[in-house]
C-alpha cells in the first residue's frame, strides 16, 4: 500500500530543490511576453524541458503550432494539467517601479497581465513534482500537461477537446493567479465565443452606372464604391446600437470588438477591398452565446448589402460553460490550507512601496492587499461572487478551463497575484503596476509556489488516497447524466476538423531590417504620435 505521506512530501521536496531553477523558467517566459497564436519561444522552452524531465511531447498539437500535449507513465490513472504563455497586447511594461516599456518596445507592445507566465510555471512545477514523487515511490499513476496558447481569446482548449485530446482523462487539476487564495465552488466561469467578420469589396466597378457620367475616364474622381472599410464602420455601429436589444441587462454579459485589418492604407480614391473585425462575448449560458451570434450575423449582412460588399465569418472558438465538482473543490482546499497562504520578502515590499511614493501616495508598512497573504474559504468565495448575481445565474464571466469540466472531474485552484493595498475604497492602481509585480521574482513567486505545491499534492491524492478519484469521478457522472454521452452533458461545440485560426493576423513580435521589435514599430521617441490634441 502507497505510503501517501512520504509521496507527497517527496513532491513538497522536490519543488523545494528546484524552486530557483523553475523561478528562473517563469522569468524567462514573462520576458518573451508573446501574444495568442504567437508563443512560438514561450511554447518552445516547455517542449525542451518537459522532454528532458523525459515526457512524451506532441509539439503543435491540434494542428496550433505554439499548442503541446506531454505524457507521462504507463498505468495507473490519468491526471492532468494545463499550463497557459500568452501575453497582452498593449501591455509591455519592465519590472520596475515606475510606467515604463521593456527595453526596444513600442509602449503598447504585449505583457503579461494576470499572469499566465506564472500559471503556467506553476502547473509545470507541479506536474515535475508529482512525477518525480510517482517514480521514486514506484506508484501507479499518468500524467499529461497541456501547453495551451491563445488563452486571452478561448482559443486552444476548445480545439483540443474537438480533435479527442481529453477523451481518456480521469481528473484535471487546473489553476489561475487571482486576488484571493482559494478554490472555485458552485458558480464556475461563462462561455466565451468569438468570430471574425471580414468584408471584402470584388466588384467595386460595378457599383455606378458608367452612362450616366459626363466624362467617362475620370479617374481619382469618379464616385467609387463605399468598400470594405465602410462595412467595417458600419457593422461596428449597427453592433453598437443593437447591443441593447440582443438581451436584457442580465446575466453580466460583455460583448467586445478588435479592428484585425483596416482596409489596406488605401487613402485614396479607390474602394477599400478587405477588412476584418473581430467580436468576441461572455455570457453565462450558450443559448445567451448564440442569441448574440444570430444579432451579428444579421448585422455584417446589413452591412455588406449597404457598401457594395461580400460578408464572411469564421469562428475563431466556442468554449461551454463550467461544471463543478465539490469533491475535487473539499480536496484541494485541504491542501491549500496545507501549504499556507503566499507570504512576501523584504524586496517584494521594497519595490511596493517604490511604486506607491512615484504615485504620490504614502509607502505603507503593509504595501500588499490584505487578500494576497490570507486563505479565503471556497464559501466565503463563492459568497462573494453570488452577491451580485440572480439566483438562476450559475456562470460568471469566462476562461476555457470550461472545457476540461466535460470530460473528467475538474477542479479550478485560484492563489494570489500581488496586488497593492489601495489607500481608499475609491482608488485604482494603474494597471502598469500590477504588470510591473508580476516580473518581480519576490513578489510573483510566492503565490506561484503555494499553486504549485497545492495543485501536486491534489494531483497525488487524486493518484493514491483510496476512494478520491472514485468519488470525484461519481459526482462527475451526476452532474453530466452519465458522464460523456449523459443525458446533461454538453458535447464540444467546435467540429472536430475544426482549423484553428492561427493563419490569421494577430498581433505578432516581427524581425526587419531595424531588428526584433512589435508589429507596431517601435517609436523614436515615446508614442510617435505627434502633438497632443
Amino acid at each position: 500500500m502507497t505510503d501517501l505521506a512520504a509521496l507527497r512530501r517527496t513532491a513538497l521536496d522536490w519543488i523545494a530543490a528546484n524552486e530557483g531553477r523553475m523561478s528562473a523558467f517563469n522569468e524567462r517566459i514573462w520576458g518573451f511576453a508573446e501574444p495568442a497564436w504567437r508563443e512560438y519561444k514561450s511554447a518552445a522552452a516547455y517542449v525542451e524541458l518537459l522532454r528532458a524531465e523525459g515526457f512524451e511531447v506532441e509539439a503543435g498539437s491540434g494542428d496550433m503550432p505554439t499548442a503541446f500535449c506531454a505524457r507521462w507513465g504507463k498505468g495507473g490513472p490519468l491526471l492532468a494539467s494545463f499550463s497557459e504563455y500568452d501575453a497582452v497586447p498593449g501591455n509591455c511594461q519592465a519590472v520596475v517601479p515606475r510606467r515604463e516599456p521593456r527595453a526596444g518596445m513600442h509602449p503598447y507592445a504585449a505583457g503579461h497581465t494576470d499572469p499566465h507566465s506564472s500559471l503556467g510555471t506553476a502547473a509545470l512545477t507541479s506536474i515535475l513534482a508529482a512525477k518525480a514523487a510517482l517514480e521514486k515511490t514506484g506508484t501507479p499513476g499518468r500524467l499529461v500537461l497541456f501547453g495551451e496558447p491563445a488563452e486571452k481569446v478561448c482559443g486552444s482548449k476548445p480545439v483540443h477537446a474537438a480533435k479527442g485530446y481529453y477523451d481518456d482523462l480521469d481528473a484535471a487539476v487546473v489553476y489561475h493567479p487571482h486576488l484571493q487564495n482559494t478554490v472555485t465552488a458552485e458558480t464556475q466561469f461563462g462561455a466565451y465565443w468569438s468570430c471574425i467578420v471580414t468584408f471584402t469589396c470584388d466588384s467595386p466597378e460595378t457599383w455606378i452606372d458608367k452612362s450616366l457620367l459626363p466624362i467617362r475616364d475620370v479617374g481619382h474622381a469618379a464616385a467609387r464604391a463605399p468598400g470594405a472599410t465602410d462595412a467595417m464602420c458600419l457593422m461596428y455601429t449597427t453592433t453598437k446600437y443593437t447591443k441593447e436589444a440582443m438581451f436584457p441587462h442580465a446575466g453580466a454579459w460583455t460583448l467586445n470588438e478588435f479592428i484585425m485589418h483596416g482596409g489596406d492604407a488605401t487613402s485614396d480614391n479607390l474602394a477599400p477591398r478587405f477588412t476584418q473585425i473581430q467580436y468576441s462575448w461572455r455570457t453565462p449560458s450558450l443559448p445567451m452565446a448564440q442569441q448574440i451570434a444570430n444579432v451579428l450575423m444579421a448585422n455584417a449582412r446589413s452591412a455588406a448589402a449597404a457598401t457594395a460588399c461580400t460578408a464572411h465569418w469564421r469562428w475563431v472558438t466556442k468554449t461551454r460553460v463550467g461544471l463543478a465538482n465539490t469533491v475535487l473543490t473539499d480536496a484541494t482546499w485541504a491542501n491549500l490550507q496545507e501549504v499556507g497562504p503566499p507570504s512576501y520578502p523584504a524586496a517584494a515590499q521594497v519595490f511596493a512601496r517604490e511604486i506607491q511614493e512615484n504615485l504620490g501616495l504614502e509607502p505603507m508598512d503593509d504595501p500588499f492587499a490584505g487578500a494576497n497573504t490570507k486563505l479565503t474559504t471556497p464559501a466565503e468565495f463563492e459568497a462573494g461572487m453570488r452577491h451580485f448575481l440572480p439566483n438562476w445565474q450559475m456562470h460568471l464571466s469566462a476562461d476555457d478551463y470550461v472545457e476540461f469540466c466535460w470530460h473528467c472531474p475538474t477542479v479550478r485552484l485560484l492563489t494570489a497575484r500581488p496586488r497593492l493595498r489601495v489607500p481608499d475604497a475609491n482608488y485604482d492602481y494603474p494597471m502598469w503596476t500590477y504588470n510591473a509585480l508580476g516580473g518581480l521574482p519576490a513578489a510573483i513567486d510566492p503565490g506561484m509556489f503555494v499553486a504549485a505545491k497545492t495543485m501536486a499534492l491534489t494531483l497525488l491524492d487524486l493518484a493514491a488516497k483510496p476512494g478520491l478519484l472514485d468519488a470525484a469521478q461519481a459526482e462527475w457522472r451526476e452532474r453530466t447524466g452519465g458522464g460523456v454521452g449523459g443525458g446533461k452533458w454538453v458535447p464540444p461545440l467546435l467540429e472536430k476538423d475544426f482549423v484553428p485560426p492561427v493563419d490569421l493576423q494577430w498581433p505578432e513580435y516581427v524581425t526587419t531590417a531595424r531588428g526584433d521589435e512589435w508589429c507596431v514599430p517601435t517609436p523614436i521617441d515615446g508614442l510617435g504620435a505627434g502633438e497632443r490634441l
